[in-house]
């Protein structure tokens, strides 16, 4: 994985966005979760982040995407987050899809694709579909490959994790007889 920080783009930039982003993936990292962050952006600069609280709080909707939409909402005393831009490591899913069209944000940034998930286009576009009532812009495969790359570490460490601990017990259960 390379360096990713906001020193590193221009100001302002998707990349420089998607860099913030970036760091909140890291942090779900830090706390062994899923590593996906999110930054929502306005017109005046950071607004809020987020990333994936799943594992820690036992919570099926503690995605980045949905905790960042929360705290904007605190933030701004507002659901609805107009003219507004969220960067997402990770292309959303349908659950966090539908929650960026209620809260009517403007347009969705997203590093990797998610080929088994993705609303966003890769499985479905939800953001595109006909019958919803506020369409957002999206923009793909920024900073994809670092983005892709802390994701595909973590789940290549969590099977090693998984095999280690079967070897384990499988070790203990034969050594028990």
């Amino acid at each position: 994985m390379g360096i990713v920080h906001p020193v590193l783009y221009p100001h302002g930039s998707d990349d420089y966005w998607m860099s913030h982003a970036y760091h909140q993936a890291l942090l779900a990292r830090f706390r062994a979760e899923i590593p996906v962050g999110a930054v929502l952006v306005g017109e005046k600069g950071l607004i809020a982040g987020g990333h994936n609280i799943s594992i820690s709080c036992h919570d099926a909707t503690g995605h980045a995407e949905i905790c960042c939409i929360r705290h904007a909402g605190e933030v701004l005393e507002n659901y609805r987050l107009i003219n507004t831009t969220l960067y997402i490591t990770l292309e959303p899913c349908a659950m966090c899809a539908t929650a960026i069209i209620h809260a009517r944000i403007k347009r969705v940034v997203f590093g990797a694709s998610d080929l088994k998930t993705g609303a966003a286009g890769s499985v479905m576009n939800l953001f595109r579909h006909p019958s919803m009532n506020h369409q957002v812009e999206v923009c793909s495969g920024v900073l994809a490959e670092p983005c892709g790359a802390l994701l595909s570490h973590f789940f290549s460490q969590r099977r090693k994790q998984i095999k280690a601990k079967k070897r384990l017990q499988r070790q203990s259960l034969s050594s028990g007889r």
